[in-house]
């Protein structure tokens, strides 16, 4: 069998800089993607932590899972672009120096944070997605072009509009349980790669035949 990619390779696609694995990309302590994951932009990838992950001043994580399509355009807005709305006005008025900062920042600091946002496994997201902070994002599921996130994504279905709506499921609920449990994004990229096959084109019945025979 050939060579599976290396997941640390910056951009798995000679000649087609746009594409890149994420793994190797980001630096950012607050951020982790699993091996595997691309974005495609045609301006490149290496403003992706700045330019895609925004608002990310707190201590709360970007996590992305394995296997996920990122599509150009895509953005996760974090939890440190929330203001405040507890009183008359949303101004953030602890951002400056001096008296406002003096006078609010326990306010700012009171805030509660909407947690972690996480994507998981096999994720694909279409062009111009924007992900809004906290949101958790199931396994296998589709993010429509052009779609704004604002509530969590159940595992293998497929959502669009502003805010993201059900679309579809892609499976009956016994089988994303069955694929939930098989979860080859966490196998051997070995393994993976004997399996791709099945993985692209075949049914998830197909799938847990395959490896469980």
């Amino acid at each position: 069998m050939t060579a599976v990619p290396n997941p640390m390779t910056r951009h798995p696609l000679p000649g087609f800089d746009r594409v890149a694995f994420l793994k190797p990309v980001v630096t950012s302590p607050t951020i982790e993607v699993g091996e595997y994951t691309y974005y495609d932009d045609p301006a490149g990838p290496d403003d992706f932590e700045r330019t895609n992950v925004l608002y990310a001043y707190g201590s709360e994580r970007l996590v992305i899972g394995r296997y996920c399509a990122i599509a150009a355009g895509t953005r996760f807005l974090m939890a440190g672009g929330a203001h405040p709305t507890v009183g008359v006005s949303t101004f953030p008025f602890a951002m400056f120096e001096g008296a406002w900062r003096d006078a609010t920042l326990d306010v700012a600091m009171g805030m509660p944070s909407r947690g972690d946002t996480v994507v998981g496994n096999d994720v694909w997201f279409g062009y111009g997605c924007l992900v809004m902070p906290g949101v958790r994002i199931g396994d296998g599921a589709i993010i429509a072009a052009g779609s704004v996130v604002t509530a969590d994504v159940e595992p293998y279905t497929v959502v669009g509009g502003n805010p993201a709506r059900l679309i579809r499921r892609r499976f009956d609920e016994d089988d994303v349980r069955r694929l939930l449990d098989l979860a080859w994004w966490d196998w051997p990229a070995e393994q993976v790669a004997r399996h791709a096959r099945i993985i692209m084109a075949g049914t998830p019945a197909e799938l847990e035949r395959a490896v469980r025979g």
